[in-house]
């Protein structure tokens, strides 16, 4: 199909990601714009093998786009992406600015595929961490019931972008040589290296982190807003790939952690490692680079009659970002 695409942040983190993923994916445009801020205008990147030098996001250039995929943060989507609409392009975008608006759908390919066709013009991704949570939450609901869940998640510095992975990088290097004076603390309120932050985003009012109101918010709006959900968010000292502690309480009594293995392992976009003789657990590690979800530890809750433990681990530039706003694209073109 041809169609002209614009991507926009694309000298970030999840904008080099999305091109990866839209050349593995075989996915090439008539043509392909990439744009960023006066800062990086006119870099050199690389798609296909054909240079492609960066653009300042530029107005005049929405009417001429088909598609538009935002790796941006949320004041810059705000300004740019109802301009992009009005200019006659579909945006697809990574911020939180849209995500809770009523007529934006809020999209998963392997969960709500359907919504995207609603839109008005903007479609939202989810946060990284409400992604890899809802898809196998979506496949348990489906078969029993979801009345309740508690996670606590173990995001990486990759979240927080470039900066943040060299700081890390960088000051854990310097304290296993015994320079923890020349350490420097920038990305964080403290120091990430060897140590466990419970405060992603900013904290509110009410004591939640927005991180952790996210995941509340996205995952009702995806699943079911009858869902009661209680998140805690802790950044932790590892370079990529969010884990997830889950704990799910459901509506019907008959779930069983070798009945929810052999529901997640029909799920889409889903990966179970769950065998324990053999150390057989996803990590981090193992899911970096990778599209998958990965699910293990799936074990019976001792506490509750209707519960069950998970372990949910993914790549959250990759399904946290790039990859599911390109299959948000890839479905787009489809229909």
């Amino acid at each position: 199909m041809s169609f002209k695409l614009g991507v926009v942040g694309a000298t970030g983190l999840v904008g080099g990601k999305i091109l990866e993923v839209l050349e593995e994916r075989n996915i090439t445009p008539q043509e392909l714009y990439l744009l960023t801020t006066k800062k990086s205008a006119g870099l050199p990147l690389y798609f296909k093998g054909t240079k492609i030098f960066t653009r300042e996001i530029d107005v005049e250039l929405f009417s001429k786009l088909d598609y538009i995929l935002f790796a941006v943060g949320g004041d810059v989507s705000e300004e740019f992406a109802p301009k992009a609409v009005q200019a006659g392009a579909t945006v697809i975008d990574n911020s939180s600015r849209f995500r809770m608006a009523p007529h934006v759908p809020l999209v998963v390919p392997e969960v709500n595929p359907e919504t995207a066709k609603e839109h008005q013009g903007i479609i939202a991704n989810p946060n990284c961490s409400t992604i890899q949570l809802v898809v196998p939450l979506k496949y348990i609901d489906d078969e029993f019931g979801v009345k309740r869940v508690i996670v606590s998640t173990y995001q990486a510095v990759s979240g927080s972008g470039k900066a943040a992975m060299k700081e890390l990088r960088k000051n854990a290097a310097l304290q296993l040589a015994g320079y923890y004076e020349d350490t420097e603390r920038k990305a964080y309120p403290k120091n990430i290296e060897f140590n466990c932050l419970p405060h992603v985003d900013d904290f509110t009012e009410s004591g939640l982190t927005k991180e952790e109101l996210k995941m509340i918010n996205e995952t009702r709006k995806i699943i079911s807003p009858n869902i009661k959900i209680s998140p805690t968010c802790v950044r932790v000292p590892v370079v990529n790939g969010h884990s997830e502690a889950v704990t799910i309480e459901t509506e019907e009594n008959n779930i069983n952690p070798e009945k929810v293995r052999e529901v997640l392992k029909t799920g889409a976009g889903i990966v179970v490692n769950d065998n324990l003789g053999e150390n057989d657990y996803p990590t981090a590690i193992d899911c970096d680079d990778s599209d998958q979800i990965y699910v293990g530890r799936i074990r019976k809750d001792p506490t509750l009659t209707n519960g069950i433990n998970l372990w949910i681990v993914a790549d959250n530039l990759r399904k946290g970002a790039a990859t599911n706003a390109v299959q948000i694209l890839e479905y787009l073109l489809q229909t």
